[in-house]
């Protein structure tokens, strides 16, 4: 059987491009990027018929041939990129429009840390591919589906972040990404990786947004290594527009007793799938995961997460909430994997989501899979409306009925974003919440 159209596509556009691509001709990433799309041609897209995609179904991004050459949109300034900045964030930051580092838009190198390696991927697999042999492409699984591996085959340009032992950042590393109107259906695919060594600690940022309202499709793969006692605080906003596709994999690999927050928001995009897994591979790890999604019309947003406690005396807690409108769909599918040896496992996991229509849909499937005997695990999933009761409460006390809903669903909401411990970052979700809701003029006054 011949491969679909798609397939051949992306299987010939690599082909023409490898070459290249930052770093081709060093032996081990040539062989790492062949393998994955070699991976990639063997699998093609997902389909339903893959249990963790049974609810999201990728049609309309396998029949549309998105273009994968890097178009960097010259021109933008600082005065362009304004308003998708953070108000209050003092922050290094590194900027991508299209897929492609922009230095005139970053932080100067002046300006970043001499004790800190932040740097574009693409400048480090040009000058020095050996600092990221050990780890690049080393811990996302390539074979997971075929969105992994066909960024896995590319590894063209990202953000590269490595903490030597015992290095603290001073500030937040923001990686902001910008897509831009193109005349083609444009495929953006970041690559980031993040090195944590012993002792470092740090937060970093990622956000995408859009730049007008047209189609594009990110697909984005973040790698994450801590190193014994480091600790690193990563938070994800994804705002792009409304007819845009987001995929994205976070996976993270922690050593003895290494502390992962990560914080994912979902507010954007037609379609949206985030994986966020971590491995806790020695005694005493920590991984944290919350996350909120709102949808409207027919967004549909898909969140799954994995968590391998594979030594013991590891602990995990999982805290994900959803309000969807319209004929919005939401997916949440959570696994806790606890191996034979992951004694004294310590793991809770949540998802609750809020309903706003009658024609809005959630299908949630937290799951515990156990295989030692002495730990402690939970989890469960709650799916409803506004409490009547509370309505009630609210309009008894003056407040008409469209305040008093959009109290009830911020006051909802913000229970994630109250856990985001970067004030500016905060502050600004939780203005943006507000704007989202009818009345906000009055809830803002009824929040202060």
């Amino acid at each position: 059987m011949s491969a679909a159209p798609s397939i051949e596509h992306y299987v010939s556009e690599h082909e023409a491009q490898r070459s290249g691509l930052p770093g081709a001709g060093v032996p081990w990433l040539d062989s790492r990027r062949s393998a994955a799309m070699g991976r990639f041609a063997e699998l093609g897209f997902p389909t339903p018929r893959n249990e963790e995609w049974k609810y999201t179904r990728m049609s309309v991004v396998e029949k549309t041939l998105f273009q994968t050459g890097i178009k960097a949109c010259l021109g933008l300034d600082e005065e362009d990129i304004q308003r998708y900045l953070i108000p209050g964030l003092e922050a290094w930051r590194l900027v991508f429009v299209n897929g492609q580092f922009m230095p005139s838009l970053s932080s100067r190198r002046s300006e970043l840390p001499e004790n800190l390696r932040i740097a574009s991927l693409a400048k480090v697999l040009s000058e020095d591919p050996a600092a990221l042999e050990a780890h690049l492409g080393r811990h996302a699984d390539a074979g997971a589906d075929g969105f992994a591996a066909l960024n896995a085959a590319y590894m063209a340009d990202g953000a590269y972040i490595h903490l030597p032992r015992g290095r603290v950042a001073q500030r937040p590393i923001h990686l902001l990404h910008i897509a831009t109107a193109q005349e083609a259906p444009l495929f953006c695919q970041p690559r980031h990786l993040i090195v944590a060594e012993d002792s470092s600690q740090a937060q970093v940022l990622e956000t995408y947004v859009s730049m007008g309202d047209g189609g594009y499709f990110t697909n984005a793969v973040t790698e994450i290594v801590l190193g014994a006692n480091a600790q690193l605080t990563h938070y994800k906003v994804q705002r792009e527009s409304e007819e845009a596709y987001h995929v994205a994999t976070l996976q993270a690999d922690q050593a003895r007793d290494s502390r992962l927050v990560t914080h994912s928001i979902s507010l954007g995009a037609r379609l949206a799938r985030s994986d966020i897994n971590s491995v806790l591979d020695a005694e005493g790890a920590e991984c944290v995961m919350n996350g909120l999604y709102l949808a409207q019309g027919r967004q549909h947003v898909d969140f799954h997460t994995r968590v391998d406690h594979c030594k013991p005396h590891g602990t995990s807690k999982e805290f994900f909430k959803g309000v969807l409108d319209g004929r919005a769909r939401g997916v949440f599918s959570g696994k806790v994997y606890v191996h034979p040896d992951a004694q004294k496992t310590d793991a809770a996991q949540r998802n609750a989501n809020l309903l706003l229509s009658s024609h809005a849909e959630v299908d949630t499937k937290p799951q515990l899979e156990i295989y030692a005997d002495d730990v402690k695990c939970s989890h469960g999933a709650t799916v409803g409306q506004l409490d009547a009761d509370s309505l009630f409460y609210l309009r008894s006390r003056g407040l008409d009925p469209q305040a008093a809903r959009s109290l009830l669903i911020y006051a909802f909401a913000s229970e994630v974003l109250s856990e985001i411990r970067l004030e500016p970052l905060r502050l600004s979700l939780e203005e943006e919440l507000i704007r989202r809701l009818p009345e906000s003029q009055d809830l803002n006054e009824l929040v202060a």
